[in-house]
């Protein structure tokens, strides 16, 4: 089973910037799509962002767009999702999850969440 762990959250002041890594194992990436998301306290959960498996395809939500940048590196079997300009708003946990080559496949593998606060 593909295993997927999330990483770089953290407590940020509104403007500042974070980097999330997504990192796989038990499978190579490359045949995989993967999909940021996230869920803030009482909100349903929303997908973010979203990278093919060949990178070809990238999409994000409007309430990220400009401001957060989806990439991956196969060969270290990693996406990432760079976050900038971040806002109060932005605070959820974020999730890293695996579906089949593109981005309106299901996803069905998901790591554990990281924490993302967003305060003065």
């Amino acid at each position: 089973q593909l295993q997927l762990v999330e990483s770089g959250g953290g407590l940020v002041q509104p403007g500042g910037s974070l980097r999330l890594s997504c990192v796989a194992s038990g499978f190579t990436l490359d045949v995989y799509a993967i999909g940021w998301f996230r869920q803030a306290p009482g909100k349903e959960r929303e997908e973010i962002s979203c990278i093919s498996s060949s990178g070809g395809t990238i999409t994000y939500a409007d309430s990220v767009k400009g401001r957060f940048t989806i990439s991956r590196d196969n060969a270290k079997n990693t996406v990432y999702l760079q976050m900038n300009s971040l806002k109060p708003e932005d605070t959820a946990v974020y999730y890293c999850a695996a579906g089949v080559v593109l981005c309106d496949s299901e996803f069905d593998s998901w790591g554990q969440g990281t924490q993302v606060t967003v305060s003065s």
